[in-house]
C-alpha cells in the first residue's frame, strides 16, 4: 500500500523500530482520501494511537516531575500531545514522503496538513504497540518526547498563551508573529519567524514547522525578558 520496502525501512531507522508486520506500518501510513484505493486507512490506528500515546506521555511525566502538581502536569501533557507537537515529531521522521493520499478535485493530490501528520504519527505508535506491545511504543514516544519534556521542565506553560498573557498583562497588547524565512525541501522544511511585542526588540527562531518556530520566538523573547527584569 505505501512505497517500496526499502523506502519503508528508512522511515524504520528514523523512528529506531524494525516491524516483524510491515504491513501495520503500510497501513499507519494511508490517509482516509486513499481508503478505497488501499483498501482501507489508518483511522482505527489513528484513534489506538492517541490513547498509547496519551498513556506514554503521561507516565514519562510522572517519572520526570515526581514533586509536580496535577495542574502542573496537565498544561505540559496537554502541550506535549497537541497537533502541532505531532507535526513537529512527523518532520523529524520525514513521515510526508511517506504518507499515502488520494487526490480531490480535479485530480491533485490531497494538501497533507498538520492535522493529518500529526494523525499519521498516532497511527504509526499504534502499529508500533500492535507489533511489538506498549514497551515498544512507549520506548519511540521517549526516544521523541524526551527533548520535549525536558523543554517542559524549563517551560510548563504553554509558550505562545505565556507570551500573550505577559504582554497583555502589561497593557502592551497581543504579541504579532511574522514568518521571515522558509527554506529546505517540502518535506522538511525549515520555518525562520519572529515576534514582536510593543516597546521590546522582536526575537527570531527556526522550527520544523511554523508553530514550532513561533513557540521557539516567543520562549526566547520570554526568557530575554526575565533575564532583563533579574
Amino acid at each position: 500500500m505505501t512505497g517500496t520496502a526499502d523506502h519503508d525501512r528508512a522511515l524504520e531507522e528514523r523512528i529506531g523500530y524494525r516491524f516483524e508486520d510491515r504491513a501495520l506500518l503500510a497501513r499507519a501510513l494511508v490517509h482516509s482520501s486513499a481508503s478505497e484505493r488501499c483498501g482501507g486507512d489508518n483511522e482505527r490506528l489513528e484513534f489506538l494511537g492517541d490513547r498509547v500515546l496519551g498513556l506514554a506521555v503521561a507516565a514519562l511525566l510522572l517519572e520526570r516531575f515526581p514533586d509536580a502538581p496535577e495542574g502542573g502536569l496537565n498544561r505540559r501533557f496537554t502541550t506535549l500531545v497537541r497537533k502541532e507537537a505531532l507535526a513537529d515529531v512527523a518532520a523529524e521522521w520525514q513521515l510526508e514522503a511517506h504518507l499515502v493520499v488520494g487526490t480531490g478535485e480535479p485530480e491533485s493530490p490531497v494538501e497533507i496538513t498538520p492535522a493529518i501528520l500529526a494523525d499519521a504519527v498516532e497511527a504509526v505508535l499504534a502499529a508500533v504497540f500492535q507489533d511489538g506491545g506498549f514497551a515498544a511504543a512507549a520506548a519511540l514516544v521517549e526516544r521523541f518526547w524526551a527533548s520535549r519534556i525536558e523543554s517542559a521542565r524549563l517551560a510548563p506553560h504553554e509558550p505562545k498563551a505565556a507570551l500573550q498573557e505577559w504582554s497583555q498583562g502589561l497593557g502592551l497588547g497581543l504579541p504579532s508573529y511574522r514568518e521571515l524565512e522558509r527554506t529546505g525541501p517540502p518535506h522538511a522544511p525549515c520555518f525562520v519567524v519572529e515576534v514582536r511585542v510593543e516597546r521590546h526588540r522582536p526575537a527570531r527562531a527556526e522550527g520544523r514547522s511554523k508553530r514550532a518556530a513561533e513557540q521557539a520566538a516567543a520562549t526566547r523573547l520570554l526568557e530575554r525578558v526575565q533575564a532583563d527584569d533579574r
